[in-house]
């Protein structure tokens, strides 16, 4: 079963990568392909994915940090 994405969504492809804002959903012969924009420094890309290849961003926290 795929995951289901909105505009707004912060994605990842499920091979890494950056982090990326779902800018519009398309519907491509039986497919859904999502159209997202990304950062790289001060450079703004878009490009468009499959959903199959997206999952939801989940920030990773530190494990150990004390903070004094």
């Amino acid at each position: 079963m795929s995951d289901e994405f909105n505009v707004g969504d912060v994605v990842q492809l499920k091979s890494g990568g950056p982090k990326m804002t779902v800018e519009k959903i398309s519907d491509v012969d039986e497919d859904k392909i999502a159209c997202c924009a990304w950062f790289d420094k001060n450079n703004i890309f878009k490009d468009e994915f499959d959903q199959r290849l997206l999952k939801h961003y989940k920030p990773t926290v530190g494990i150990g940090i004390t903070r004094v």
